[in-house]
């Protein structure tokens, strides 16, 4: 089982890829496309051209893991904009909101650090 913790890092790619791809080629764009070492620990998300179907690649220490969700209706609703980044970096709420098919970007939460009021 993965655990994914708010100290991981998670690496979105922005742009649609191939899912006849398994783990060398999702690899291979961590390593070409985005510019990231998939050997990291990072967790790194991509969206298949159609939008219903998404996966995660990651590195435990021992080997490469990789899941994917399909939607059984319709198409996941939120995806960052293809402006000129190749990758966006989500929170983990933000990673589970997704794989929830819910838009991270209309949700408020607390921030991740709050610096306390010195007591006396």
């Amino acid at each position: 089982m993965i655990q994914i913790t708010p100290q991981m890092r998670i690496l979105l790619s922005v742009k649609a890829v191939d899912f006849r791809k398994g783990i060398d080629g999702l690899a291979g764009i961590c390593r070409h496309v985005l510019g990231a070492d998939p050997f990291s620990g990072c967790v790194f998300v991509f969206r298949n051209h159609r939008a219903t179907a998404i996966k995660a690649l990651m590195y435990d220490g021992q080997g490469f893991w990789l899941c994917q969700k399909r939607l059984s209706k319709g198409s996941f609703q939120w995806w960052p904009d293809k402006g000129s980044d190749r990758v966006s970096v989500l929170a983990v709420h933000e990673l589970q909101l997704l794989l929830w098919n819910g838009d991270p970007s209309h949700v408020r939460v607390a921030p991740p650090w709050r610096k306390l009021a010195a007591g006396g």
